[in-house]
């Protein structure tokens, strides 16, 4: 091995750096959504598409954008405060400030940090910065009749910003918000739902290793007899992990999100078992290689130390970090093998490649993990072939 696996933690160890990513699949990226779940009788209602803007966005928030990046990349959140008054005094309307202007810059820190052109600190004090002059925006008090919705992170996604533009956006539409943040623990969102009584929950999910936890989070609050709008790149650009999850509805950004609550989500399905969604999980995989993560991620650094003598040569950060490396390389594993997505793992060992090579680490270096992963679980078809999936992206790319 020429070189550590170096850059995962940034993949599951930054803050926001890709929170717009994750509510308005910023990505760049266009699909074709029916909003038809693939098991009978369980429409979705989702919105068409994930982009960065909706279509309905205001231009003019490009000369405004360039101005707040100014002064976010220089740091300055007084000119950044002054930035979005001035852009509110000049007719623009607050929504388009949120997600045309704020939003738009946000993605813009996700791809200067990917391409090393920005620092993690960096990464974080510009999130911390457009997260001040969210504050900055008109309060609009509910409108009588109109709703009352709860927002938030599923439990162990500290990605707050995509469910705080979500919060934002509804309740500049009227609607009484709860907005309960990052990280919020299953058992507690329930014990809110049961004191507020909202019409809807928004779970937003930024990483795909949270599908497992934001399942058991979509089918206990449709126990309450509550529907569930999914959110977030966890979920897919095309949401179709929200489909496969039974969640009641998708939105690929704030606005359609918004749109799709203006009338009343479906109720939930009867309350039903995880594993009714998802039949494949009757043959342990996921369970067993969950379990044992912590020994894969053990093993596979033991045998590299034998078979790459630089390894035992490692400072004493250098292996922690490798350590991490690994333990995320297992997590996406371990996400794929739950939702049964090859293209999970497959696209995150691809983007792994593209942040280690902006960084000057070879991508051929990811490899020999893989090769001791699969080593290890010779009696696991299904990881097997998602391992298969992952060597393939990386063969593949230029």
């Amino acid at each position: 091995m020429n070189s550590r696996i170096d850059g995962l933690d940034s993949a599951g160890g930054h803050d926001d750096v890709n929170d717009v990513n994750a509510v308005d699949g910023a990505n760049g990226v266009r699909n074709d959504v029916h909003g038809v779940d693939d098991r009978p009788g369980r429409p979705l209602r989702s919105g068409v598409g994930a982009r960065l803007a909706s279509p309905d966005g205001d231009e003019r928030g490009e000369q405004w954008t360039e101005k707040l990046w100014t002064a976010v990349e220089a740091g300055d959140e007084y000119s950044a405060a002054d930035v979005v008054a001035d852009a509110l005094a000049a007719g623009l309307e607050p929504e388009a400030v949120l997600l045309d202007v704020i939003g738009a810059v946000q993605h813009r820190v996700g791809i200067e940090w990917a391409a090393n052109r920005m620092s993690v600190a960096g990464e974080h004090a510009a999130t911390a910065i457009n997260d001040r002059v969210i504050a900055t925006l008109p309060m609009q008090r509910p409108v009588a009749g109109r709703g009352r919705v709860m927002v938030a992170c599923v439990d162990q996604e500290w990605h707050a910003l995509p469910a705080r533009l979500l919060a934002e956006t509804l309740r500049l539409r009227g609607w009484q918000v709860d907005y309960l943040g990052a990280q919020v623990p299953t058992a507690h969102l329930i014990g809110h739902i049961h004191r507020t009584g909202p019409d809807a929950v928004c779970l937003s999910g930024s990483l795909p290793t949270r599908l497992p936890i934001a399942h058991n989070a979509i089918t206990a609050v449709q126990a309450t007899g509550t529907p569930v709008m999914a959110g977030g790149l966890a979920f897919g650009v095309d949401g179709r992990y929200a489909r496969l999850l039974g969640a009641d509805a998708w939105a690929p950004e704030a606005r359609a999100a918004a749109d799709l609550l203006a009338d009343p989500l479906p109720r939930p399905a009867p309350a039903h078992q995880v594993i009714n969604d998802l039949p494949h999980l009757g043959d342990q995989e996921y369970t067993l290689v969950a379990k044992s993560s912590t020994r894969l991620v053990r093993d596979t650094f033991k045998r590299l130390e034998q078979l790459y003598p630089a390894v035992s040569d490692y400072t004493d950060a250098q292996r922690e970090r490798t350590a991490e490396d690994l333990a995320h390389i297992v997590d996406f594993l371990t996400a794929a093998l739950y939702v049964d997505a090859p293209e999970i793992f497959a696209d995150f060992l691809s983007w792994t490649a593209h942040i280690l090579t902006a960084r000057g680490v070879p991508a051929h270096s990811l490899l020999p993990g893989l090769d001791l992963l699969e080593e290890q679980l010779r009696d696991f078809p299904r990881a097997r072939h998602l391992i298969a999936a992952g060597r393939t992206a990386l063969d593949a790319r230029p």
